[in-house]
């Protein structure tokens, strides 16, 4: 189940780097366990220029962002990937600050009122060194991206859909991206194509759905294991020479790489299939084994895609609980 990710990538927080003729991008300042090096924000096109993905509300952020035009340059559109709020939080601000319409799938689906997480944690497997370390961390987090998750409040001023495109420029300068509907991160999750980056490329930026730091976090019941393997092999039918994640540095052998992607997702499920044709378990105790390479502060989120596996087994027949199927239910091989 090895991947080979890219994880050669130290940016410099707020420094504008140009990555093609016709690509910039400014990373946020909001490293963390889920963000990674922080959130790529992508200026796609000269003159008429669109933003891609703003980042959290950070003010020397949204500054940077704005400093990285120049001075006959506009920012006329925010695409937006989902509605997770590392990747739109920022949204009002810029939008105050430059007028641009948004652009993205539609509203964030589904959300418990109660978040199905609380039922499960894994405290017994930190040290009380390890929970001191953890909160002077969050306690030195800025206030405004203690908020990270669902953006419930994002609507969209242009809804767009699988196989639209959006333009922007003239002459040289022109550019285009074809929307590709992404569902699996969330429901409303699109990448956006760049058919020509400058350098003769076609690029695919493509939000949290592939990254080369880490796989991505499948949460039910937005969340949906079958809508991601199927919109992994969407990306294996495109052409696209290059990826741009929002977290982390560009994926150079895009199909290999998704290949990866898949044989890990399937990998996954084995191993679920594995441990329970030996007992009876909860999610609780597949984790520590499955993900006993991960920073245990991500086994909360492990918790969910492993629960998005389940699903999927249950959904064929193959799994069985002991009640109605959550988090904190005993699992059986059907």
């Amino acid at each position: 189940m090895a991947i080979s990710y890219y994880t050669d990538f130290e940016p410099t927080y707020g420094e504008v780097v140009q990555l093609s003729p016709l690509i910039r991008r400014v990373v946020a300042k909001n490293p963390n366990p889920f963000t990674w090096k922080g959130t790529g924000v992508y200026l796609v096109g000269k003159g008429d220029v669109a933003v891609i993905d703003p980042g959290p509300t950070l003010d020397e952020h949204i500054d940077a962002i704005l400093g990285a035009l120049g001075p006959d340059e506009t920012v006329t559109k925010i695409l937006i990937t989902h509605t997770h709020t590392d990747h739109t939080a920022g949204v009002p601000k810029l939008q105050e600050q430059t007028g641009a319409q948004t652009y993205g799938f539609g509203p964030h689906g589904p959300v418990p009122e109660h978040d199905p997480l609380e039922s499960v944690t894994f405290d017994e497997y930190f040290t009380a060194e390890e929970k001191k370390t953890i909160e002077q961390e969050w306690k030195d987090i800025p206030d405004e991206l203690k908020r990270e998750g669902p953006d419930t409040d994002f609507l969209p001023d242009v809804t767009v859909g699988d196989g639209d495109t959006i333009s922007g420029g003239e002459g040289d300068t022109a550019w285009t991206v074809e929307v590709v509907h992404t569902p699996g991160h969330t429901s409303n999750h699109i990448c956006f194509g760049l058919q020509n980056d400058g350098d003769g490329k076609k690029a695919l930026f493509t939000g949290d759905h592939v990254m080369g730091w880490s796989t991505s976090v499948i949460s039910p019941p937005d969340g949906d294991l079958f809508d991601y393997m199927n919109s992994l092999q969407v990306l294996l039918d495109r052409d696209d020479d290059l990826y741009w994640p929002t977290h982390g540095t560009a994926i150079t052998e895009p199909h290999q790489f998704v290949e990866s992607f898949i044989t890990h997702r399937k990998g996954r499920e084995q191993q679920i299939v594995d441990a329970l044709g030996q007992k009876s378990s909860t999610i609780k105790d597949l984790v520590p084994t499955m993900y006993a390479e991960v920073d245990k502060r991500l086994w909360r989120a492990a918790a969910n895609s492993v629960y998005s596996h389940l699903l999927a087994l249950h959904r064929e027949g193959r799994v069985t609980t002991d009640g109605e199927p959550s988090l904190v239910a005993t699992w059986s091989l059907g």
